[in-house]
């Protein structure tokens, strides 16, 4: 069971985000966003990474269900190409924290990278946290609905690209992902930006 933090500040609003999908050669990348109220504990909530699917299938209803407010935005392989990954993250989870009803006072972001927006400009509004996943309760709701949701997406997707085993690699760089690229060539939901190269199997 993970011990994580209920929030930075007590009695302030504030909205855990996360994204999932930033390394993959395929598909959208996925952020979300989550308030939730003071009082929620799980025993199951941490990090999605270190969840197996079925404790992360276990956990997305009760978030959904108990959370005071969530969202959940794809961004797709078009604007990933053209922002790069990390903004492309950052876009995600920006968008994903405008739709929350209430808005939030603050902003866990995790990782080490974001920048202002919108009526959040800066180190009252928003904090970044590496690892924060594994720290923050809030965080860790996100990554759990962000992965879930991205999971779901490309199980669905496989079934009209079935060569390429997405219901099973995600779209992550596996050895059969890289031999389907090679022998069936790129599809629509493929990210162009990514260097050929890095379908060399040697490098995995």
């Amino acid at each position: 069971m993970a011990d994580l933090l209920p929030c930075l500040e007590p009695g302030r609003l504030e909205a855990g985000c996360d994204e999932a999908g930033r390394g993959p050669l395929a598909g959208p990348v996925y952020a979300a966003a989550v308030i939730l109220p003071p009082d929620f504990h799980h025993p199951l909530l941490n990090d999605s990474k270190q969840l197996s699917r079925k404790a992360r299938e276990i956990l997305r209803p009760i978030i959904e269900r108990e959370a005071v407010t969530w969202t959940v935005e794809a961004v797709s392989p078009e604007e990933i190409d053209e922002l790069n990954i990390l903004w492309a993250s950052v876009t995600g989870m920006q968008r994903a924290v405008l739709r929350l009803d209430p808005r939030p006072d603050f902003i866990l972001v995790d990782g080490n990278r974001f920048r202002p927006f919108d009526t959040y400009s800066g180190p009252d509004k928003y904090r970044t946290i590496v690892h924060g996943d594994a720290t923050f309760r809030s965080i860790a709701a996100a990554s759990i609905l962000a992965k879930t949701y991205r999971d779901d997406f490309m199980c669905e997707l496989s079934k009209l690209f079935p060569e390429y085993g997405w219901d099973r690699n995600m779209g992550y760089p596996t050895r059969e992902h890289i031999e389907a690229i090679k022998r069936h060539g790129f599809t629509p939901w493929h990210r162009k930006s990514f260097h050929p190269e890095a379908l060399e199997p040697t490098l995995f």
